[in-house]
């Protein structure tokens, strides 16, 4: 993956994966434009890309205001002339149920559904010039699943995948490639704000969620979603990639760890008349 000379957006890129992603993309020689509403945490992303010898340059963009995205994008296509990959980080965490409030729904379809929307409309001519450009957004496992007062998170992320689809069927048509990952449970500055930053403790728990029984890195969903932006992913779009160490995989028993479960003997024959396992 040589991507000298191209040129790259990742929002969110202040943090977690977004950030991840932009340093990955940098070390691959790719110039690369970070968004985010973190001004600290962009400068930061930009430092360490710079120290690893990388270039990047970054913008306060709230993706949820189409105009400010326009401008933003307007500005790279005057500097550049050119963009090869979107790659869309952004999130809002909001996590609500039954409690939900309008004003909550409009904050979060902003963001997580129509920031996507705002981003692409904006970047498409210059993707589109490329010939080869390549888009991915992120969903969740969240997206496939019910979890306890989520009704805001989890529709957003089963809205981008269907959202996913339908953008690579549009965009196929000038070579743009569009694909959606998945991750699971991420060490994002997120998921350590709710451990009270103490893996150590937690990650016994949680990691019991995925077949690998441990957290995933924001480095291990970057590596993903640079596979899906490269050449090796050539013919690969409207698909939806899980980075989630096997959480979607797994059943109600869970590892097995159970001793209802972990005890019992295998079910080798099912009787078509009574149903009966035997």
């Amino acid at each position: 993956m040589d991507w000298t000379d191209r040129v790259g957006v990742v929002t969110g890129a202040a943090s977690g994966i977004g950030a991840a992603t932009a340093l990955r993309f940098a070390a691959r020689g790719m110039h690369v434009i970070g968004f985010d509403v973190d001004e600290t945490g962009l400068a930061a992303t930009r430092e360490a890309i710079e120290q690893a010898g990388g270039t990047a340059t970054v913008e306060v963009v709230d993706v949820g205001d189409g105009e400010a995205v326009r401008r933003a994008v307007a500005g790279i296509g005057a500097a550049h002339g050119r963009l090869d990959a979107v790659v869309n980080c952004a999130v809002n965490f909001l996590a609500r149920g039954l409690d939900v409030t309008p004003p909550e729904w409009d904050r979060v379809l902003r963001v997580n559904v129509q920031g996507i929307s705002n981003v692409v409309q904006a970047a498409h001519p210059l993707l589109a010039r490329s010939g080869a450009g390549a888009i991915v957004n992120t969903a969740s496992v969240s997206a496939h699943v019910a979890q306890p007062a989520r009704w805001t998170y989890n529709a957003t992320k089963g809205a981008i995948l269907t959202l996913t689809k339908c953008m690579a069927m549009d965009l196929a048509p000038d070579g743009i490639r569009v694909n959606a990952v998945s991750p699971g449970w991420i060490w994002t500055p997120e998921v350590s704000r709710a451990a009270h930053g103490d893996r150590a403790a937690v990650e016994p728990v949680w990691g019991r969620f995925h077949l690998l029984r441990r957290l995933g890195e924001p480095d291990e969903v970057a590596r993903a979603i640079a596979f899906l932006c490269s050449s090796d992913a050539s013919f690969i779009t409207g698909v939806e990639l899980p980075v989630d160490g096997g959480y979607l995989a797994m059943g109600p028993e869970g590892l097995g760890e159970d001793s209802s479960f972990a005890g019992s003997a295998p079910v080798t024959h099912i009787d078509s008349d009574s149903r009966n396992p035997r």
